[in-house]
């Protein structure tokens, strides 16, 4: 199944990049460009994802509309895609989805 959440991508004073996903909570990336950062949170965010399906309780944050978000000058907006088999998951069904 495919999730698609918007990450937010700031450029740090080191020059780094660091992205946050406003829907989930406490899941980041974090890089010497944007690239390797954009990498960093697809990352992050199969690991989180992967995580709350494995939950007997999971509830996915629904996604924010992009024109929602609370944004600073110069942030840079992507949407993350995330693909993950429900077997990876240790899901045997979509039970938890509320789709």
């Amino acid at each position: 199944m495919k999730f698609i959440y918007p990450a937010v991508f700031r450029k740090t004073d080191r020059g780094t990049y660091k992205g946050f996903f406003p829907d989930l909570a406490e899941c980041y990336g974090e890089g010497e460009t944007l690239d390797e950062a954009i990498e960093e949170a697809n990352e992050a965010a199969y690991n989180w994802i992967s995580l709350e399906l494995d939950e007997d309780d999971c509830q996915l944050p629904p996604v924010s509309d992009e024109d929602d978000l609370e944004l600073e000058d110069g942030d840079i907006v992507r949407n993350i895609s995330v693909n993950i088999r429900f077997y990876e998951a240790g899901m045997s069904d979509h039970s938890c989805l509320s789709l």
